[in-house]
């Protein structure tokens, strides 16, 4: 599949393909946001990519609110999203982006609205037109963000389009298809804006598709160049796949990455083989999926990689959140990447070069043994999944997910939404089918006492355990630090809480009476801190009257 640009439609197609843009009040002062500003988006106030800034910290640096200030913490404002057309699509996961003092959320499953950062009041709506029976195989109907790039705004939408809206009205500039949603691709993403160019990666490992990233040019919508996560006979990598296994692969690239504008390198991170339980049908490591790839992002072309679960039996996709950290290791300045990964390791590598150089576990795991002086992991014996059914910690769903941790980068400290639950794993035999499930057994998961969750802060160059904040339940939710001596996180039954940084002592919280399945942000307007999370179908503004 070549992704290809669609012309920007006539009002009367327009119409049929957004159900229109919604414009409550005409045009609005659109956002303008360059290259440059996102390169330069530590500064205070603003919130400009899914995770805050290039280097994916989601760390806030702000301190209007702070310890002594926190119990003042209020609700300034809350939008309830619009009721969508897609029946089970009330999953809200979205991060939203903060720029000129107006907010661009994203809401399940493809739509997206510009708001007053202000007041909340809603200034237009984005809804595209999806096809009945829009697959989404092994996800749900989710969007996670969009992003910005001078006057334009870029989502990802169910059924596998990337469309480009005006900032100030949200009408259509133009229109992508990135790959077929009849054989299992989906965007559930936020996409990241480089330099000119559009970085999206894809859903649908589950389904047995070939995955890539992609980067489209931020202009026209053209396709700049594709990068598959599982290479063909004769690529660099093809040599760990028995068979024909290669053409249904998986290696999903459903998360956004990170980028450092120094090295110019783009970190992205890729999900599980496919099918996910049944390895004998893939023999041998399966690269590059449950990796970190370094790509060129002029190319796509791959500079070094990390295979974090060789030949994964578990379905421990590496799609977590890559964070960028420039500190001394072993008494050198090194430029590093640290992940929590979802097989319960913490890793650091040398972002430069990727070399292994620290990884160790931070919550329970009952499949290796540690892992070797290259950060391969030392599988124990009897751990894989089989017809009867082998218990294995942790569960599918990983010791974290997808959900982002949060880095201080003043104190050095790494947070970690932590799940605390084993499975039982089963394997089972598995015929690719276009567009049907590939999976190759299935897991149950372990529930009620047996499933726990947590709050973890470690050191981030030594992966010491500093302090836990214990969860009744397994979280869904991420985290976010803060100037003010803060970390921000929420259980799943919905209660958004502050915590002391340095003792992870509660300090705070609010209850949104529903389920928190995103991550908090935070921004500035008129010179005031904002702390924002959806609980439910609602978006919470928090300040400080």
């Amino acid at each position: 599949m070549n992704g290809h640009k669609r012309p920007a439609p006539t009002s009367s197609i327009r119409t049929a393909l957004i159900l229109g843009a919604s414009l409550l009040a005409g045009s609005v002062s659109a956002s303008e946001v360059s290259f440059e500003r996102l390169v330069a988006s530590e500064a205070a106030g603003e919130w400009l990519t899914y995770s805050g800034t290039y280097r994916s910290e989601r760390f806030l640096p702000l301190d209007e609110v702070n310890r002594d200030t926190v119990d003042d913490l209020k609700v300034i404002w809350a939008y309830q999203m619009q009721p969508n057309h897609i029946p089970g699509a009330g999953l809200q996961e979205t991060t939203p982006l903060v720029a000129d003092g107006i907010m661009y959320l994203t809401e399940s499953p493809s739509s997206v609205t510009a708001l007053d950062a202000r007041t909340g009041k809603r200034l237009w709506h984005f809804s595209p037109v999806l096809p009945p029976g829009v697959l989404h195989i092994g996800f749900p109907k989710v969007n996670r963000g969009a992003a910005i790039l001078g006057d334009t705004l870029y989502v990802g939408t169910l059924d596998a389009r990337l469309v480009a809206l005006d900032a100030g009205t949200g009408a259509v500039r133009w229109e992508t298809e990135v790959g077929d949603n009849a054989i299992g691709f989906s965007l559930t993403l936020a996409p990241l804006a480089l330099d000119g160019k559009v970085i999206v990666g894809v859903s649908g490992a589950e389904a047995g598709v070939r995955a890539f990233v992609d980067a489209y040019d931020a202009e026209t919508g053209e396709l700049v160049w594709r990068r598959y996560t599982v290479p063909a006979p004769g690529e660099p990598g093809s040599e760990t796949w028995g068979g024909e296994s290669w053409r249904t692969g998986g290696g999903s690239t459903w998360l956004t990455g990170s980028y450092d504008p120094e090295l110019d390198l783009l970190y992205w991170m890729t999900g599980n083989p496919a099918p996910d339980w049944n390895g004998d049908l893939r023999p041998g490591d399966n690269l590059f999926t449950c990796a970190i790839l370094a790509l060129d992002p002029k190319t796509g072309e791959i500079r070094w990689h990390f295979q974090y679960t060789p030949h994964d039996v578990h379905d421990w996709d590496a799609n977590q959140i890559p964070v960028l950290i420039d500190a001394p290791f072993d008494g050198e300045d090194r430029k590093l990447v640290a992940v929590a990964n979802r097989n319960a390791f913490y890793y650091l590598l040398d972002r430069e070069t990727g070399e292994f150089l620290l990884g160790t576990p931070y919550s329970k795991q009952t499949w290796a043994a540690g892992l070797d002086e290259n950060g391969r992991p030392i599988v124990l014996p009897n751990s894989e999944p089989t017809e009867e059914g082998n218990l294995v910690w942790p569960s599918l769903q990983g010791a974290t997910n997808w959900f982002s941790p949060s880095y201080n980068p003043v104190k050095q400290r790494f947070f970690i939404p932590n799940r605390r639950m084993g499975a039982i794993y089963y394997k089972a035999e598995a015929e690719y089918e276009p567009g049907q499930p590939f999976m190759g057994g299935g897991e149950q998961a372990l529930s009620g006492d047996e499933a726990t969750g947590a709050v973890l802060a470690l050191d981030a160059l030594t992966g010491e355990q500093l302090w836990e904040f214990p969860l009744q339940t397994p979280p869904w939710s991420g985290l976010m630090a803060t100037s003010g001596d803060l970390v921000f996180g929420s259980s799943n039954e919905g209660n958004f809480f502050a915590l002391d940084e340095d003792s992870g002592q509660p300090l705070w919280n609010f209850n949104t009476g529903a389920h928190i399945r995103t991550n908090p942000m935070g921004f500035a307007v008129d010179g005031k801190e904002r702390i924002a999370i959806v609980g439910g179908s609602t978006l919470f503004v928090f300040g400080i009257d």
